[in-house]
Formats: C-alpha cells, structure tokens, sequence
C-alpha cells in the first residue's frame, strides 16, 4: 500500500506560478513512475506530466515549456512547478504513484483544487 497526501493548491492569477507537493509512504520499493493528472468540471481526468525512477520526464503538450515535474528521492516527495498558469489550467490536480506489486497498482491522492482567476 501507498499512500499520497497533496499540498499547495489555491487561487492563482492568471501568468503566475504555484507549486504543488505530493508525499508519498508505504510501501515505496518498487514504484515505477509518479505523477499528476488533472480534471476540469466536465471534462475527463488528462495526465498533466510523469516522472520515472530514472528521472525522465513527460508532460502534455498544453503544459510543455511552463510546468516542470521534479522528485526529492529522499523524501519520497513529487513536485509540480506551474509557471504562467493559464485560465484552462484550472482543476482538481490528483497526484499518483505506479507501484510493481504481484502486479502494477495505481495509487492516487485526494486531490488539490487549482484555480487560475484572468
């Protein structure tokens, strides 16, 4: 078992930056990327950007060249640095974990409201 808790949600204007934070405990030995997906009122939840155990990052093509995902390995602790948040960045950003148990479990966080204001 995994457990992820999110911080630093909140109200953000429109070409500013904010910094989410997602902790992660448990069983921790074998995770095989970690994340955040987002979803806005009535759309589907999108993954926003992954980090391996590698350190190689991914991201969706309408955050690319703004948001920046990082992990503190010691710490068992992602990163989402937002910058020139936009209006459509506004949503309920889940934080995840990919774990190889006796077969590949998803774990989520309970998720952090982000709102950009124009």
């Amino acid at each position: 078992q995994v457990q992820l808790v999110e911080s630093g949600g909140g109200l953000v204007q429109a070409g500013g930056s904010l910094r989410l934070s997602c902790a992660a405990s448990g069983r921790l030995v074998n995770i095989i990327d970690m994340g955040w997906h987002r979803q806005a009122p009535g759309k589907e939840r999108e993954l926003v950007a992954l980090i391996t155990r590698d350190d190689t990052s991914n991201y969706a093509d309408s955050v690319k060249g703004r948001f920046i995902i990082s992990r503190d390995g010691a710490k068992h602790t992602v990163y989402l640095q937002m910058n020139n948040v936009k209006p459509e960045d506004t949503a309920v950003y889940y934080c995840y974990a990919r774990v190889s148990e006796f077969r590949i479990n998803t774990y989520w966080g309970q998720g952090t409201q982000v709102t950009v204001s124009s």
